[in-house]
């Protein structure tokens, strides 16, 4: 070895301990971007307007966000459809089922014999009852015998979303040694079954209305004794409830709103 390469080594500054400077730069660069990225995949299930906030927000960190504000605009599509039909298929549907459910419970009660259950346009069912069954001829007083079947009766509406109509029939004969006529009877026939309905704690008064007709709303011809007994009648008239959706479609041209 000459001379010159002696020197040579011996003018060699020793290198410094650690990574070189370079390496440093790098590495906070590598693990800034990593933490950049971890973030986006944080922020991919969260909501979408959130997420390009956060993003903006992010570039115009780092000074690569286009323009001086911090916030995006994010317009949210909305689909806005009209349904063909609202309400016709609700109160149907809605009316076959309460429509089946008394059926059911009548049944289950045995007084199918007594009751006759009719189901009428598209918001109203009627439950029938023969004047026999409630009172005696020509008498405006409850037969104690019927409050059982009464009872029933309120156990089966209590529970419907439907509202509550008495109305009072009779035939066209005009009972000469009677104290009341006719419309009359039907009236106070039709008073007394809501009276027990609300004094016996069975149906709430706001849900009950009496009403009645007299001879004017026969069922039949008056023609026969068969037929005029079927018009002496109390009809309980279950209208739905329009508060709870059913709709009413309004009052019938000579029809006592409920």
């Amino acid at each position: 070895m000459d001379c010159e390469e002696e020197e040579e080594k011996k003018g060699c500054k020793e290198c410094e301990a650690g990574a070189p400077l370079w390496m440093v730069t790098f590495a906070d660069m590598v693990t800034l971007l990593l933490t950049f990225f971890v973030l986006l995949l944080s922020m991919a299930s969260m909501d979408r307007v959130k997420f390009t906030a956060a993003s903006t927000s992010i570039k115009n960190a780092f000074g690569t966000g286009a323009g001086s504000s911090s916030h995006a605009e994010y317009k949210i599509e909305t689909v806005t459809s009209t349904p063909s039909n609202q309400f016709a298929p609700i109160q149907s549907d809605s009316l076959n089922k309460i429509y089946k459910k008394i059926e059911t419970e009548i049944k289950a009660l045995k007084i199918q014999n007594f009751v006759e259950l009719i189901q009428k346009d598209d918001d109203t069912i009627i439950l029938r009852l023969d004047e026999a069954v409630l009172f005696q001829p020509d008498q405006a007083k409850i037969s104690p015998e019927a409050y059982p079947l009464l009872r029933q009766i309120a156990d089966i509406i209590r529970p419907l979303p439907m509202r509550l109509r008495i109305e009072g029939h009779t035939d066209n004969i005009v009972n000469p040694n009677g104290i009341m006529d006719n419309w009359d009877l039907s009236i106070n026939r039709s008073v007394s079954v809501l009276s027990f309905f609300n004094k016996s704690k069975l149906l709430p008064l706001d849900r009950m209305s009496a009403i009645g007709y007299g001879q004017e709303r026969p069922v039949a011809a008056n023609t026969s004794a068969q037929n005029r007994a079927k018009n002496r009648r109390v009809d309980f008239i279950l209208r739905a409830n329009t508060i709870m959706g059913l709709g009413n479609t309004g009052t019938k041209a000579g029809e006592m709103p409920l």
